[in-house]
């Protein structure tokens, strides 16, 4: 039988050390290499897979019966829950890092943001905060009511939670000290791997979908810690004029090109910085690909992977991003 490494579900192997599963020795081994360095140093190392392995994953679990949870990130809703219908129904939409947005957003507000712009086909929603324990009593609750099978399916994109999330669950409700390998990084998880939470649920993992247009695919592992939030968001509110500018560090320049003195609300990593310029005695970011948007009132602009911008009333924008990323307009989330 092939052992499989605990921390990201591939076969261990002691053939190639430039490949997934490496380890020096196969007896006694339960932590390839490259999950003992994440664990123990931080230490990332990127194995590249074709994205059709992902997808084809992904496929497969639609195939099954078995209940699924479909895991968001509250601070990427809208990435992935375009697919959530292809998986008949019987899926828990269990929505991530809770505790990343403001105190004062209420779930009320996201639950109608959800019912207003998609038409679900779900058992129901649960907002979770792995981090703060947050709802885990009722996640499990609803696992059990809902499972028609002990195995349960994690499916969702990368760096959605998923993980992070059965760690939680492990830790709070098995006497096991198994931990999958998780990091801010996108594909830490390679392959399904599934972690047995009692005698009557089993958990699995599956590699998270790596989305091409998002942010995080397109920095190096330095930026990726810098972007990804850690702890509660605080918004940045500007107040802007035609000809004024928001830089976002070195990555997003959003120009305000038309409209009445207006309000931005940045929603993004506090460990970014944001400054504010006038366009007619400053110019930077010239070299990113510049895209102009009409934006109606009360309107989030998503910059994917990074941040989203809440415009107040009516603006014409343009944003300058790295080539590949997804920019798109949605009714304000919060």
């Amino acid at each position: 039988m092939i052992k499989k490494c605990l921390g990201c579900g591939v076969p261990l192997q002691s053939d190639d050390a430039n490949k997934a599963g490496y380890v020096e020795q196969l007896e006694g081994t339960y932590l390839c290499k490259r999950c003992f360095r994440i664990k123990n140093y931080g230490d990332y190392q990127v194995v590249k897979k074709d994205i059709k392995e992902y997808q084809n994953v992904f496929e497969g679990v639609k195939k099954k019966d078995n209940l699924i949870l479909f895991v968001c990130d509250v601070l990427n809703l809208d990435s992935m829950l375009k697919t959530i219908n292809e998986f008949g129904g019987n899926v828990i939409l269990v929505i991530t890092k809770k505790d990343l947005l403001p105190k004062s957003v209420k779930e009320s507000k996201l639950l109608s943001y959800l019912t207003q712009n998609y038409n679900l086909n779900i058992i129901t929603t649960i907002f979770v905060s792995s981090v703060k324990n947050y709802n885990l009593d009722a996640l499990l609750s609803l696992i059990k009511k809902y499972k028609n099978k002990d195995e349960v399916y994690l499916v969702g994109s990368t760096n959605a939670g998923k993980s992070t999330l059965i760690n939680a669950m492990v830790k709070s409700y098995s006497n096991s000290s198994y931990e999958v390998t998780t990091s801010v990084f996108p594909a830490t998880t390679l392959d399904l791997l599934k972690v047995k939470i009692n005698d009557e649920i089993t958990l699995v993992d599956t590699p998270g979908l790596v989305m091409e247009d998002n942010y995080l695919t397109k920095v190096s592992l330095k930026d990726i810690k810098k972007i990804s939030p850690k702890k509660e968001i605080k918004p940045k509110t500007y107040q802007i004029k035609p000809e004024q500018s928001l830089i976002i560090d070195n990555y997003v320049r959003i120009d305000y090109v038309k409209g009445e003195a207006n309000s931005f609300t940045l929603y993004l990593s506090n460990a970014l910085n944001v400054d504010r310029i006038n366009l007619k005695t400053k110019d930077k970011l010239n070299d990113l690909v510049t895209m102009e948007l009409d934006v109606p009132a009360l309107t989030d602009v998503v910059i994917s992977g990074l941040c989203f911008c809440k415009i107040v009333k009516p603006a014409l924008i343009k944003v300058h991003i790295k080539k590949g990323v997804k920019v798109f307009l949605r009714p304000k989330l919060i």
